[in-house]
């Protein structure tokens, strides 16, 4: 498992017509084989009557990867679809090309291209994002150093989560692992050692779109 992914952001489409025959490229996230499947069910059941609902779709947990060319021939469709996915390294989610025949026949070459294209289309729709495996993290603080401590979290963390003003002020945030000892030494520096870090577990955020 990579310590960091890349998945869409969001359920989207987009499509285009290439000789007459309608492309619709769907994507979705999604976590699990039986989440994927209820997608393909559900664009199938949406689009009865089109000639073709190929897919494709991986998964991080288990390495998981599935196509289907539903009726296309062999390689010409759910691979191509599947291929975009690898390529871009683009884990949790599920493509649906729907494919309305238009009376004119793409080849094989024209099928791989268009189905390519689809896959393309639908996740920059989807809009790829970077999940970051970070560290959740908490620390206090007086309210005499919170203002420069504060500072100094935001320059070295993934994020701030929450402040929790009590007794003292409580700051929760996450983490590259990589960046803690950095962040350690800079507060050791500007609380005399007050403000301790501690790490309560690993999680995956959304950082930035990267596709």
């Amino acid at each position: 498992m990579p310590a960091d992914y890349k998945t869409v952001g969001k359920e989207a489409c987009d499509e285009f017509v290439e000789k007459r025959s309608r492309f619709i490229g769907y994507c979705k996230p999604v976590k699990s084989e039986q989440e994927a499947v209820a997608f393909i069910n559900e664009k199938r059941s949406q689009h009865w009557d089109a000639r073709h609902n190929v897919y494709a779709y991986s998964l991080l947990e288990g390495n998981i990867k599935r196509y289907s060319d539903d009726g296309e021939p062999s390689g010409t469709a759910g691979m191509p679809v599947l291929d975009v996915i690898l390529k871009n390294e683009v884990y949790d989610v599920c493509v649906v090309v729907t494919r309305y025949f238009g009376g004119v026949l793409l080849g094989t070459g024209g099928l791989v291209r268009a189905y390519s294209q689809a896959a393309k289309l639908a996740l920059d729709a989807g809009e790829v994002i970077l999940m970051e495996n970070c560290a959740v993290c908490s620390l206090n603080c007086t309210y005499n150093q919170y203002g420069k401590v504060a500072s100094i979290v935001a320059e070295h963390s993934s994020g701030t989560d929450d402040v929790l003003y009590g007794a003292d002020v409580t700051i929760k945030f996450h983490i590259k692992p990589s960046n803690i000892p950095a962040l350690e030494k800079k507060l050791a520096d500007a609380t005399a050692g007050e403000a301790q870090i501690r790490q309560e577990k690993e999680e995956f955020f959304p950082t930035s779109v990267t596709f």
